[in-house]
Formats: C-alpha cells, sequence, structure tokens
C-alpha cells in the first residue's frame, strides 16, 4: 500500500518547514478519498487533534477558526476567508479553482480554496495555488514509485 501523493506532500511540506503538529488543533476542510480522508488520517497519526469540516457541518467557520493547522480540500474557490483563520495559524491549501479572468490570456485564473490575500495578512503560512501543493504531488509520485520498484526487486 502506499500513501496516496497530495496528502502525503501535505504532511512533508509541514516537516521541511518544521511546523510541530503534534498535539496541534488540525482543521481538514473537505472529505474526499482522495485527499480529505486520508490527510486527515495522517494528522491523527502524527498526533494532532483533527476535525473534518464538509458541506453538510453546521458553524464551518467557527470551527475552523479554532484550527492551528488547516488543510482545504474543498474545491470552493475562495471560500475560507480570513475570518475564518486563527492568527498565526498554518495553511495549506489544496484547492485547484479556475475563475474566470478577462485579463488572462486563457480567459481564466486559478485560485485556491483559501482567499490567499486574506489569509496572508492573518496566517503564519499559507501555501499558493498554483504553485503550492501541485509539485509536492509530484514529488511525492516520485517517491512512491522509487518505493514500488525497491519492493519490486528486493532492493533496500
Amino acid at each position: 500500500m502506499f500513501v496516496p501523493c497530495t496528502p502525503k506532500g501535505c504532511i512533508e511540506l509541514l516537516h521541511r518547514y518544521g511546523v510541530d503538529i503534534k498535539g496541534k488543533r488540525a482543521v481538514v476542510i473537505g472529505r474526499s478519498n482522495i485527499v480529505g480522508m486520508p490527510a486527515a488520517l495522517l494528522l491523527q497519526r502524527e498526533d494532532a487533534t483533527v476535525t473534518i469540516v464538509h458541506s453538510r457541518t453546521k458553524n464551518p467557520e467557527e470551527i475552523t477558526r479554532q484550527a492551528d493547522i488547516i488543510i482545504s480540500a474543498v474545491g470552493q474557490p475562495n471560500m475560507v476567508r480570513g475570518s475564518w483563520i486563527k492568527p498565526g495559524a498554518v495553511i495549506i491549501d489544496v484547492g485547484i479553482n479556475p475563475v474566470e479572468d478577462a485579463s488572462s490570456p486563457r480567459g481564466y485564473r486559478l485560485v485556491g480554496d483559501v482567499c490567499y490575500d486574506e489569509a496572508c495578512k492573518i496566517a503564519a503560512a499559507v501555501t499558493p495555488v498554483p504553485g503550492g501543493v501541485g509539485p509536492m504531488t509530484i514529488a511525492m509520485l516520485l517517491s512512491n514509485t522509487v518505493s514500488s520498484a525497491k519492493r519490486a526487486y528486493n532492493f533496500n
């Protein structure tokens, strides 16, 4: 079995930047089988206290505002506003959402689930979209590929 690449990349980002996970309150926004649920399980494995916020959650803003770590993977552009963020929180924005932009040659631009401009003023760290989690996902795919090859050829 392999850990899914995007959630694995989120945890790796936290480790590489020296973010202490143990004992922290973490909120994962989104409960997909590909990102949300695995991310929540990985955070639990690192001894975080994890809450999953989803489309049926009452008071998602209030719950998210208590988090030291936020991983958003819901697919709603700019859903997480500054008022949702606890000062000093660390935010990993997994969302990749096209929004219309007449000034762009393609007619759209990509934004995350988190309103980046607002989050930057409050959070200790925020991943950008694009260019944040995507490269980590690719790196973790390579890591999983190397691990698979090592297993296949009994190479330690």
